[in-house]
């Protein structure tokens, strides 16, 4: 993935410079450029699987065959800041370990999150944002 490419998904991502952001499910088969993009600008160093630290965004690498999604959401959940989003990165239709849209959508509300946009965000893996679900008085 070039370096053009992988701006242009941070973009689409919303990653500011000064935010503090936690990788959890990193393997050698995730996208290194888009780490790195994410990481160049937000001019802070990528956190690894957990952190003492309360993070601004949150990149979940998952496969299908990683675990319960649920669990996994909430486990990551318990480093974000109260209005950052989770970014569930899983690997597009047709690679291995490909994750239904269906699952993703019926995860989320388990978790206490919303689905709301799901982008190629580089050659082999989906973004789709989560977010905390709007609470009503």
């Amino acid at each position: 993935m070039s370096g053009l490419v992988a701006d242009k998904a941070i973009d689409r991502m919303g990653i500011a410079p000064g935010e503090l952001i936690l990788s959890v499910g990193f393997d050698s088969d995730c996208d290194s450029d888009l780490l790195e993009a994410a990481q160049t600008r937000s001019g802070e160093p990528v956190r690894h699987g957990k952190t003492d630290e309360v993070v601004d965004v949150v990149l979940l690498w998952w496969r299908e065959g990683d675990g319960d999604l649920v669990d996994d959401l909430v486990d990551a959940l318990t480093y974000l800041s109260e209005s950052g989003p989770l970014w569930l990165l899983t690997p597009k239709a047709g690679i291995a370990g490909h994750v239904e849209p269906s699952d993703i959508q019926d995860a989320a509300p388990t978790a206490g999150l919303t689905a709301t946009v799901t982008f190629l965000a580089a050659p082999e893996w989906s973004a789709s944002k989560l977010v905390a679900r709007k609470k009503y008085p």
